[in-house]
């Protein structure tokens, strides 16, 4: 009877401890999140992940700045391939999740039940999440934020040009250059440097806007829109042999310094103008010129930023449950209010929760209706060698013009499937 007792007494602390280490365990679930590493992402970061640990004390998070390399998609691919990924972040740009996913360094998070609920409750349009799908039907990357590219005009310089209102088409474009010009003013400005992510500011929104909403590939063939890019290449190569554009980089703002009177950006120049803009200086935002007989919504290229969960991840459900948290209105409206930078979803100027936020950034409501008119980058292979090409032809063809348009474009589309011959 005594042995009975003794092994009975023996079952019970082996048991209560085994299941005090559970629920240890339990208590004990970690995450690692890296966000972006400039000031007010990483603000943004700690007021979030601290709330969420002070809501769930059995899953504590850590915040990490995105390690710092050569480019935030070099270090992702080392920490891929050296299985030290943390278990979400919030820093993905899309050209780059094809070479993630082939690494086998994702999870797809269309996989989860909730997946298209969240999306729904987001209003994200339809035409905008296919264009975040990969090559093999998921989706590893939850649109997040956007900062669409658009016309930024000196509205003082504009008056002075007797322009009423910012051009619309390329014909109005031109008539608004050849107006300014004769002030002595150079009527717009791009970055001629022939570097990749510089297309990101001309050639690729203004394509996305002349083919109505297309980008580079469909599935994962390349497939540019032809007669989409030679307007594209033609209205630009007209702009700089017309003297509209000048063929320099400048040293200083040539927008604030009144030099130039139009140029192309996102909503993150709202906070540097205010911060540095002359006395009486007056400024706003317009869609991306269209050619003439383009039909429809302006489509824009929307420079977006996506969250995604690493396979490395121990506790898959409990990073998603984060991520839902990331992308719910509390952390959008701190998105807005931190980093003046907007949600990815529909309801920005209805939602009650943003009403707020618009009323005192008035310049930003332009940026809120052109956000469900934004596509990003294809997730296909080799984005930035793609780009590269870009700039190679833009150069030659809209700068100096020793290329014609069809030339550019045939060289642009020979160069790109050789460049995609060789990632396979």
């Amino acid at each position: 009877m005594r042995f009975f007792l003794v092994l009975s007494l023996l079952f019970f602390v082996l048991g209560c401890s085994f299941e005090r280490k559970d629920d240890k365990d339990q208590a004990n679930k970690k995450l690692k999140y890296w966000c972006a590493p400039n000031p007010e992402e990483i603000e943004l970061a700690k007021i979030l992940v601290d709330k969420w640990n002070r809501l769930h004390p059995e899953i504590q998070v850590e915040v990490q700045p995105l390690p710092a390399g050569q480019s935030s998609e070099e270090v992702l691919l080392s920490a891929i391939a050296g299985r030290t990924t943390p278990d979400v972040c919030s820093n993905i740009w899309p050209g780059a999740i094809s070479e993630y996913t082939k690494a086998g360094g994702l999870v797809a998070l269309d996989e989860f039940e909730d997946f298209d609920s969240l999306v729904n409750a987001r209003r994200i349009p339809v035409e905008l999440l296919e264009s975040f799908k990969s090559g093999d039907g998921h989706i590893y990357q939850l649109p997040w934020k956007t900062n669409p590219i658009m016309l930024l005009y000196n509205v003082k310089i504009f008056k002075e040009a007797g322009l009423e209102r910012p051009p619309r088409t390329y014909s109005d474009f031109f008539e608004a250059c050849e107006k300014i010009k004769k002030l002595g003013i150079f009527p717009g400005y791009t970055d001629i440097r022939p570097i990749w992510w510089q297309r990101f500011f001309d050639f690729y929104p203004f394509y996305i806007a002349s083919s109505g909403g297309k980008t580079l590939f469909k599935g994962e063939n390349f497939d540019i829109d032809y007669n989409s890019a030679v307007k594209v290449f033609e209205f630009f190569r007209t702009c700089f042999k017309m003297g509209y554009f000048p063929i320099t980089n400048f040293q200083v703002d040539p927008f604030l310094t009144g030099k130039v009177a139009m140029r192309f950006t996102g909503p993150w120049t709202i906070a540097y103008l205010e911060r540095n803009k002359p006395d009486g200086f007056e400024y706003d935002f317009a869609p991306i010129p269209v050619p003439n007989d383009h039909q429809g919504k302006v489509y824009t290229y929307g420079d977006p930023k996506n969250i995604a969960i690493f396979s490395t991840t121990k506790y898959k459900r409990e990073a998603w449950e984060f991520v839902k948290f990331l992308v719910s209105e509390y952390s959008d409206s701190l998105l807005l209010e931190i980093c003046n930078q907007l949600p990815i979803r529909g309801d920005l100027l209805e939602n009650r929760k943003f009403t707020g936020y618009f009323n005192r950034n008035l310049k930003m409501k332009v940026f809120a209706q052109q956000t469900p008119f934004t596509r990003g980058i294809d997730s296909g292979v080799e984005m930035k060698e793609i780009f590269d090409a870009i700039s190679r032809e833009f150069e030659a063809c809209a700068v100096y013009g020793v290329k014609s348009p069809e030339e550019a474009v045939r060289n642009l589309i020979k160069r790109s499937k050789i460049i995609l011959e060789w990632s396979k």
